[in-house]
């Protein structure tokens, strides 16, 4: 597949396959069609532009983040939280696209899930090198739903530790168009991405988009 801003991106006819490692952790191979998601994420970015974050601690985040629905996750002096407005332009987020929505849809009904609707979506954009710690999802208001997470472009090992001690992670390796879900037990664990590597056979391929879908109220 290619960049967001390359007009060329192959896709694939293959089925997708479900991969059920264990303790509510389901990765799906091949579910997202990554041509429309790239297109739904550049016109979200034209209303909602990509921009690295403060932290709490006064860090400026590496991955680039923007977002789309009824709310956005922001991260700033002040804290983790959801709002409904963006921050950069005190306008609604844009609206969640129906594309990913069904995605969404699509994964829990594959995975016998629970359905339900999303009204959040956090989309983060990394470069080559780049790593998200380790961390939990806890700031929102209700914490069973689980969490569906599209991957697009570059690769990317996900590693998601089983306890909050020192642990081996489960490393899962997310290609593109990938669909991961953290729900049960999972939706509780600690998890990361190791930094983004080179992909030697597209040389010209230089990002990982991440979408990620939840429920936040």
């Amino acid at each position: 597949m290619a960049d967001l801003f390359t007009p060329e991106i192959t896709s694939t006819n293959a089925q997708p396959a479900i991969i059920d490692l264990g303790n509510g952790i389901f990765h799906i191979k091949r579910l997202a069609p990554s041509q429309l998601c790239l297109q739904q994420i550049s016109e979200v970015t034209e209303l909602a532009p990509f921009r690295q974050m403060m932290t709490p601690m006064g860090h400026t985040t590496q991955v680039s983040m923007s977002n789309c629905g009824p709310y956005g996750w922001v991260s700033d002096l002040s804290g983790y939280r959801y709002r409904a407005t963006d921050p950069l332009t005190q306008k609604p987020w844009p609206n969640l696209p129906v594309e990913f929505l069904q995605i969404h849809k699509n994964a829990c009904e594959l995975t016998q899930l629970p359905t339900f609707t999303p009204d959040a979506c956090l989309i983060n954009r990394y470069h080559i090198g780049l790593t998200m710690g380790r961390h939990q999802d806890k700031d929102e208001k209700h914490k069973n739903w689980p969490i569906v997470s599209i991957s697009l472009g570059l690769s990317a090992v996900f590693q998601i530790y089983p306890t909050q001690v020192n642990c081996t992670p489960i490393n899962v390796l997310l290609e593109d168009g990938d669909v991961l879900i953290l729900s049960g037990p999972a939706r509780h664990y600690p998890h990361g991405v190791k930094p983004i590597k080179a992909d030697l056979l597209q040389p010209k391929l230089l990002t990982r988009y991440n979408i990620t879908l939840r429920r936040s109220q």
